[in-house]
Parts: C-alpha cells; structure tokens; sequence
C-alpha cells in the first residue's frame, strides 16, 4: 500500500512538473528552467548512444528535513554494498567490451549513465527520471540541443517494486527497460508494462520450482514467510493459488516480515513456527529482512528446521555465518543462473578510488581509517568484490546490456525501404526513438559466450532457468554453498527438476530429508475424512470396514485415498484371456467328440469298431463330452447353482468315463482267459448287460457321495479376500473338503484299478492289444489329475478354478486321443487295414472282443 501512495504521489509530481513547464515555456519561450536537479550517486561516459542503469550501490538513505519551512535536502546514502557496486561496474564492462567488438555496433560508440538507488523508492525514481529527461537545470531552446543525451533504454530497476513504479511512468513513453533482478510476476502484464523486459525469470516460474522441490521430497506441510512488500505479497499469491491448483500441499502458516526490526512481532512469529508441526519453511524475502528474524530464532533456539530460500537471499553471504548455521545449514535455495564472464575480473582490478578527500566519510580519519592512494594492488587481496567464481546477478545485467545493444544493432542495420515503421521506414541513429527499440527487443536471439541463449517471450520473459543451491557446513566449520540441481522449463515437459541428491547436506542427525506432513497418508482399507478447520492436508484415516450398512466390508480406498469405492471383484470370466481360451478349448473337445462318435455311427459295421466293444466305445465317447462340456460350469461368475453343479457334474462324468474304461478292460481280460481251455465260463460275467449294469452301479455310487457331499455341507460362493484386501476373488468354496476328497479319491480308486489291470495284460496276443492304449491313456490321466492337487492348493483365487479346468480338459484330451486317435487313422486313411484279415494278422491291431 505504502509503495502504491509514493508511486501516485511522484506520478502527481511529474504531472504538476509537465504542467509548469508549459506555463514556463509560455513565460520564458527562449528557455525553459527544470524543475528540481537531482544530486545522484552515479558514473558517466559519453557515446553516441547512452544506456541507463539503476543499482543498488548503497543500502540505506536519510533526509535531514521534511519540515518544509526551507528548501528540501537532498537525500543522503550511506552503508556502501561492494556487490551492487560490482553490478554497476559489469555494465560499464559489458559497454566497453561492445565498443571493442567490431561485428557489433560497429561505427557507433555505447555509453552510459548508471545511476544509485540507495534500496529506495523515491531515490530510484528520481534516478529514472533523471535517465528518461537528462539533468541540465537549463535547456536552451534553439536549433541545438545542449546538455546530456537522454538514455534510449534502462538496465534495471533490480527491486520489483521500484520496477512496478518506474515502469508505470516510463512504460507511457515506451522507454525500455531491462531489468536484471525484478521478479515480480506481476510485471508479466503487457497492458501495464508495455516496454518492461526481465533476464531473470519471474516469480510464477520461482515458485512452480519450489513446489517441484517440495513434491520430490514428499513436503505436503510448510509455512511460508514474506516480505511486506511488492516481490514478497505477489509470491505469496502465487504460491498460494499453485498449491491450490496443483494439490502438491498444503501451508502451515503464513506470516508477513515486518520492515523495522520489531521485535514483538518476529517474537510472535518465531512462537507460531516452533508450535507448527512444519518442518519446512519458505521465505520469500530479501537478506536484510531475515537478518533481524534470525535474532530472534537463535535467541529461541529453534533448529530442525528445513529452509527454502528464495532467489532474493540464497547466496545472502551476511547470513552465512557460523552463528546462524546451526539453525541455516543445510538451506535450500533457489537461485538465479550463473555464467561466466571472461575478462570482467581484470576490468574490476583496473578501477581506482576518488582521491577528492571531501568525499571521506565523517569520522573515517578520527577513528584512525586510512585514506586510499589510488596506487593499491588488490590483485592479491580476498575480496568479494574480486570473485567472480559465482555470478549470478551480474551475468543478468551483462545479458540484459546485449540484448539492448543487439537490438540496437537489428534496428541500424534495416534496410531502407523495407523497416517495420510506417511507410516500411527505418529507424536512424539520429532520429531514433526509444519505442522504435522496444519493436526489436522483443525479437533479439542471441547466445551468450557461455552459451546461455537469450530471447524474450510476448510478456517479455526469459526462458526461465534455475540452479538449485545447498547451504554446506563442512566439518572443519567452514561454509559452502553448492548447486545441487537446476530447475528448466522444457517444451514438452513443463517445469523440469534435476537434482544431485548425493551431494546434498542435511542439516539432521539422520543427514536424510525430514517429514514434513500435517497427516500420514491412509493405508489401503481406509480414507481421508478433513478434520474441521484445518487444511486439506490435515485428515483423519477412517476404515472403509466402519459404517452402518452391512456390505462395507465390500468397500475400499480409492488411488487417493479421498473416498471409499465398491471393491474390485475378480472371477474366471468368460471375458478374460484365460476364460475365452479355455472355454474354446472345452467347446474344440466336445466338437471333436462329436465328429468322432459321429465316425463310429457311421462306420459302426466295420471290423475295428466290432471289434472294440462298439456300445462302451460309444458310452466313453458320450461321457468325454460331458466331461469337456462340465468344465464350463468352473467358468463365469459363481452362483449357488453352478457352485452346486459343477463338482457333482465333474464327478459323475469323469466316473462314468473311467466305468467304461474299466469295464473295457476287464472284458479283454475276460476274453483273453475265455480263449484259454475251460476258461469260456468267464464271459458269462462280461454280456453287454452285465457290462451296463457295472457301468451304471460304479456311477451310482458316485453320485450317492455327490448327494450327500451337497445335502451335508453344499458349496456355496464365497466372496475371498484373503489373497487381496483391495479386491474380492469370487470363487466356490467347497463346503466339505472330505467330500470334495472322497469324490477325487473314488475317481482316483476307479482309474488306478483301470490301470492296473491294463497294465497286466499289456503283453497278451496281438489280437487284444487294446490294452497297450488302455495303459498309456490311463497313465496319461493319473498323471495330471496327480500334479492337479498340489497346483489346485497353492493356487490363488480364480487361478484355482483355472486349474481344475485345465485338468479336466487334459486328461479328456488324453482319454479322446490315446483311445480313438489310432482307430479314426485307420478307418479315415488306412481303410485297406479295416479288415477281419487285417485286423486278425495285424500284430499291432485293436483287441478283438464280441460286441
């Protein structure tokens, strides 16, 4: 609000200024007489083309007397700031290093005007208008212009918020201005600030860096602390609306820095970051604003804390000290690129102090200070001002005097006839205007000799780019501050952190990042419920199991955790891969059942169907379809029925099909002893009714253990949770696991005694070597319902069910193709070999048996 009034204030000055001056040029038409001439800090040197600069050269000012009862002092500036200084001074580098080069500029000489804001407003925008309107109090107004060339573009201001106030008066004109510290997103306003350019990126991309850094380490909770003032209320702003938008987390407290050190308020807000369960703290502020708070957190010894520097004070070496590291070490800060700058080192030892000694502070002599000489060598001296192994601001104010002399370079090389002005003008050295430069700074592209290349986007940003920094406290007690990332924008990517998390120093006994959350985050099974007044991130952990309704046990925590959702519920579908592919399957081996009894039909006159006990051929070839038809009970979504049907018809088809087996074999025994002398009576025993009649008893007593399996303790669906809690596995469960084992054991029994006797009377005549097919089908079968039951207990879920699927269709697949596989070859492709002959000589031809 303050910086609001002095911007209305001197705006009214310049107005009531403008309106005297035409009154004056009224009066006095010969002349006209300047207002007020402004004694500034400042340097000078001539060129056919001046730039301005504005820098923080020193830190404080005074005005003696505002009583207005005499002529207003000028202000004063005191507390000298060797890096402002060296800011300047990289400027007047940059001037003289384009004057040099012959490829740019050439034919025209850059000069410049820089002057020292003093960190203040008013002396800021004293300074601007000064470059903008020239500071001779007298301009004579003939056909020559005298006195100093008013500046054609702007370094500066570094503050954003003497950037806002300067720029919304010299933005009318269209004067560019290129600041090289200004953050403020709010300066992104091309409405507002029309001729306002930045080489350091605003505070939008800042911030969306420090949430990028407070995502990576999992920093949901953190309070924040500001500046009361343009740069720190607008990150505030910002900083506010991202983490609202993007979710990443939540603020503990937000507190505003008072300007003066009071000390009741940094006490009160020290007292409000000791009792927050934050461990990390943001502060967007300036040094000097921190400085006075970090007196009072060392004075509370508040420590375990993780801090998060702004741009502003990242490398602030006055709060680098070992005081303050116990409670700064491990700070992580972002900071404005840095580069190189070949050369800058040597200007820097060439400077000399003024020898005028009316400019020695008062006292200096007094308190035994010496005067310089102006013949020291500082080549050997530890000096700030002198290192030039981190620049950072002033590798921007160096891109920012390129930009302006490329530009300036664009608009002096346009061909006549073909500019951008009206009439396809161009601009010339002598009539240029500083709008006609604004045209071509917004399309300069240039690389640094770092390699940095610099453009500006339609709000007049650059592309933004960020090192990441880490305070270190080396053991040895020394202090290092090192890049540990960077953070970019990417074209594809958005906002692009990189991070070297090994060379990070933590300021823990844990020397690991530390949590930072209001709430644990839920485990699976329960959600987030907001607890009232409290941010978002604050929660309690409710289980989706609690509730009024009886199915909540069938609920779960959804991805975020925010609400409970209906479990997910799985079962062998008809849907799935596997169910499709099994389900075909069983369809393939009924389809071949089919047209394999539909071969026997047909040829059921024939030799080798006579021979093979056509009616139990035809039966075994009946309940192989049942037993691939049975299996499509085990797949879909289980109801009572199917859970119910699916073992009984399991059961009684495998039975029937292993009855016929056996009464099959048992008859070629018989009819091999019938053919041995006195041994005819034994087929009494094997006549086709005697043969239905075992087949029927052997799968009565089957489903006698079915019945009663279901009557005692029936299979039922079951809603299994155990192998997943975020998810229900539909199956059966089996009821009476001794009745779903009696039923194996009984199948199991049948096919045993099935192949036990086809066994021992593998080797009979060749004539009944059907016995030989019985013994391989039948091992074939043990084999897989014996691995079935150690892969059907430690199978998971519908995987089970998949299983005995696969089981039932394999050992069907084993009895249809080792029983009838050799038969339909003969009939369909050996019909020579289908012969009483045949079949009588063959030595590896089917047993032959009365039908």
């Amino acid at each position: 609000m303050w910086s609001l009034l002095q911007t209305n204030l001197l705006l009214f000055i310049l107005l009531y200024s403008c309106f005297f001056s035409s009154v004056a040029s009224s009066l006095f038409p010969s002349s006209c007489q300047l207002q007020r001439q402004f004694h500034l800090n400042g340097m000078h040197k001539s060129g056919d083309v001046i730039l301005g600069g504005l820098f923080q050269v020193h830190f404080f000012s005074s005005v003696a007397d505002l009583s207005f009862t005499s002529k207003p002092q000028q202000p004063t500036c005191h507390g000298f700031y060797e890096l402002g200084f060296r800011q300047a001074q990289t400027m007047a580098f940059a001037i003289d290093e384009i004057n040099r080069n012959s490829n740019l500029l050439p034919n025209v000489t850059l000069g410049y005007t820089l002057y020292d804001n003093c960190v203040t407003l008013g002396i800021g925008f004293r300074a601007a208008l000064s470059l903008a309107s020239g500071q001779e109090e007298k301009i004579i107004l003939d056909n020559r212009c005298t006195g100093n060339l008013p500046v054609i573009g702007i370094v500066g201001d570094s503050s954003s918020t003497h950037s806002i106030a300067i720029s919304n008066v010299l933005g009318l004109y269209r004067v560019p201005m290129v600041s090289y510290f200004a953050t403020c997103s709010c300066l992104t306003d091309r409405q507002k600030y029309p001729s306002f350019f930045r080489t350091i990126p605003s505070d939008a991309f800042q911030v969306r860096a420090m949430i990028q850094i407070l995502k990576h380490f999992g920093w949901t909770w953190a309070g924040l602390l500001v500046s009361d003032d343009d740069y720190g209320l607008h990150a505030a702003r910002s900083l506010q609306s991202e983490l609202s938008l993007s979710g990443e987390g939540c603020l503990a407290y937000f507190e505003i820095l008072p300007w003066d050190k009071d000390m009741d308020e940094l006490r009160r807000i020290v007292n409000v970051m000791k009792k927050s369960s934050a461990r990390v703290v943001i502060v967007f502020a300036h040094h000097s604003r921190i400085v006075n708070l970090m007196e009072e957190v060392v004075r509370q010894n508040l420590t375990g804390l993780q801090w998060m520097a702004s741009e502003a004070w990242t490398e602030a070496t006055v709060l680098q000290t070992p005081q303050l590291m116990p409670y700064l070490g491990g700070t992580l800060g972002i900071a404005i690129r840095h580069g190189e700058i070949p050369g800058l080192r040597e200007f820097l030892l060439q400077i000399r102090p003024d020898l005028h000694h009316n400019n020695t502070p008062a006292g200096w002599l007094e308190g035994r200070g010496a005067l310089c000489t102006g013949e020291e060598d500082l080549d050997n001296v530890d000096t700030e001002f002198l290192d030039i192994s981190n620049l950072r601001p002033e590798y921007n104010v160096y891109k920012a005097v390129y930009a302006l002399a490329y530009s300036l370079d664009d608009m002096l090389r346009c061909e006549p006839g073909r500019g951008p002005f009206r009439g396809h003008s161009c601009a010339t050295l002598q009539t240029l205007e500083p709008w006609q430069l604004v045209y071509y700074l917004e399309m300069v592209n240039f690389t640094t000799p770092f390699g940095d290349q610099v453009s500006f986007d339609e709000n007049g940003d650059v592309v933004p780019i960020y090192d990441v920094m880490n305070w270190m406290w080396l053991p040895d007690g020394s202090i290092k501050v090192q890049t540990v990332g960077e953070v970019k924008r990417s074209a594809f990517k958005g906002e692009e952190l990189i991070l070297d998390e090994d060379k990070i120093f933590w300021n823990f006994e844990s020397k690991k990042p530390p949590r930072s959350v209001c709430s644990e985050s839920c485990p699976p099974g329960t959600h987030m419920v907001r607890k009232k007044g409290e941010p978002k991130c604050c929660f309690d952990c409710i289980p989706c199991s609690e509730g009024k309704t009886t199915n909540k046990k069938d609920f779960w925590s959804n991805r975020q955790r925010d609400h409970c959702v209906p479990k997910k519920t799985e079962f062998l579908s008809y849907h799935d891969p596997l169910g499709i592919c099994l389900t075909a399957t069983s369809l393939l081996g009924t389809f071949i059942c089919a047209v394999v009894l539909g071969i026997f039909f047909y040829h059921r006159r024939t030799p080798i169907i006579r021979a093979n006990n056509s009616e139990l051929s035809f039966q075994l070839l009946l309940s192989l379809k049942l037993c691939f038809l049975c299996s499509l009970l085990f797949i879909g979504r289980p109801r009572l029925w199917t859970c119910q049907l699916r073992h009984a018809a399991f059961g009684i088809s495998f039975v029937l099909c292993v009855s016929c087996i056996l009464v099959k074999t048992m008859v070629v025994l018989a009819v091999f002893k019938a053919s041995k002398p006195g041994g005819g009576a034994s087929l009494k025993w094997f006549g086709a009714m005697q043969q239905r009649g075992t087949v029927l008893f052997l799968t009565a007593i089957q489903a006698a253990i079915c019945t009663t399996w279901l009557v005692s303790s029936s299979p039922t669906p079951h809603k299994n949770t155990q192998y997943h809690n975020d998810k229900i596995i539909y199956e059966c469960a089996v009821g009476s696991t001794v009745g779903f084992a009696v039923l194996l054991g009984y199948i199991g029994v049948l096919a045993f005694l099935s192949f036990l006797i086809a066994f021992l009377v593998r080797n009979l005549p060749d004539s009944f070597n059907e016995a030989k097919f019985i013994t391989f089908s039948m091992l074939i079968f043990c084999a897989v319902w014996v691995a079935f039951v150690p892969v059907y207990i430690s199978s998971p879920g519908n995987y089970a069910d998949a299983v005995e699927v696969f089981a039932i269709l394999a050992s069907s697949f084993g009895l249809l193709i080792t029983l009838f596989g050799p038969k339909c070859y003969i009939i369909l492709l050996r019909p020579e070999l289908n012969t009483k002959k045949a079949i009588m000589a063959r030595p590896t031809n089917c047993a032959s048996s009365p039908t």
